[in-house]
């Protein structure tokens, strides 16, 4: 079709809505005049009579019936469409799905859901676990949260935690029986629990750096008597005295700050980068984007202000 009548269609229906010039020319602040030739001319291109004009009434005529039954609807879904479009970059409305690890979805997302949920009821926040990195544009995601140094160097990336550290901690009676590791090569005789990735299927080697200027790099792996998939029941087992287990010190900070747990061989595990929210782009974010990541970036100025002052 001609695109040019586009404009001169619109005008049509909201003369034909209003039965009125004047008030229509108010609502779309043009001139009654300027209206008034523009249907004009729209008749003239159609070659078809649209209204009925006499100086005190204005009637439609059949084809302009017709006409107005076809153009008011689609014109109304295509209002709705823009209205949806502006609103999704004013209150944040619809579906997030975020690609996540369980970890980081245990630490960054499930302990304030209740709270981000509530104080945007428009969202709906759907959650893909996941242990390996996920290519969110070919997997239909909105965002992933993954740790800094697993994360491709195209993606924007904007950083939700502090640097973390890895802390190897046990329960109080543990160390009571066994004694407390002062080097990496004492783990020889602990019993040190393994997690493996469901991912890949491989242990999670436990690395150090030794302390001081010149620092080497040391590689263990834990050869103790259990495996875990899943961190939680690994610290359930540390806290009941089974072994030493190795997680992200915040993951920890609870069980440290009640004493549950004690963490060893600090010097020896060095900061690294923690979890970032990566999304494929920050040009012309949706509002929904833009609510999850100011709540992310809150978490970690809660995460600074403990590590200031300690739980």
């Amino acid at each position: 079709m001609d695109t040019s009548l586009l404009p001169a269609l619109a005008s049509f229906v909201n003369i034909a809505r209003h039965r009125s010039f004047t008030r229509a020319a108010t609502e779309m602040e043009v001139s009654r005049a300027a209206l008034s030739q523009q249907l004009k001319t729209l008749e003239q291109q159609l070659h078809v009579r649209l209204l009925h004009r006499t100086t005190r009434d204005m009637s439609l005529t059949e084809e302009g019936q017709r006409l107005f039954d076809t153009l008011a609807p689609a014109l109304a879904t295509i209002e709705r469409a823009v209205s949806e479009l502006d609103e999704a970059h004013g209150e944040p409305v619809g579906q997030i799905r975020v690609s996540t690890s369980r970890v980081a979805s245990r630490l960054l997302l499930e302990p304030h859901m209740a709270a981000f949920l509530a104080s945007h009821p428009g969202l709906r926040l759907e959650l893909v676990m996941s242990d390996g990195f996920s290519n969110i544009v070919a997997e239909g995601l909105d965002a992933g949260i993954r740790l800094g140094e697993s994360l491709d160097e195209h993606m924007v990336a904007v950083p939700v935690t502090p640097m973390l550290e890895m802390a190897i901690v046990g329960s109080p009676e543990y160390f009571a029986r066994h004694g407390i590791p002062e080097t990496p090569s004492d783990l020889m005789r602990h019993n040190c629990l393994s997690y493996r990735f469901t991912s890949s299927g491989t242990i999670d080697r436990w690395s150090f750096t030794t302390p001081g200027t010149e620092a080497q790099t040391i590689v263990y792996e834990p050869q103790g008597n259990a495996v875990f998939n899943d961190d939680d029941s690994m610290l359930r087992a540390a806290v009941q005295g089974v072994g030493l287990v190795q997680h992200i010190d915040l993951c920890v900070r609870h069980h440290l700050a009640d004493g549950s747990l004690v963490r060893v061989l600090k010097p020896w595990c060095r900061p690294f980068p923690g979890f970032y929210l990566y999304l494929p782009s920050r040009l012309q974010m949706p509002a929904k984007m833009r609510a999850l990541m100011d709540f992310l970036i809150a978490q970690r100025e809660q995460f600074e202000q403990e590590r200031a002052f300690p739980i």
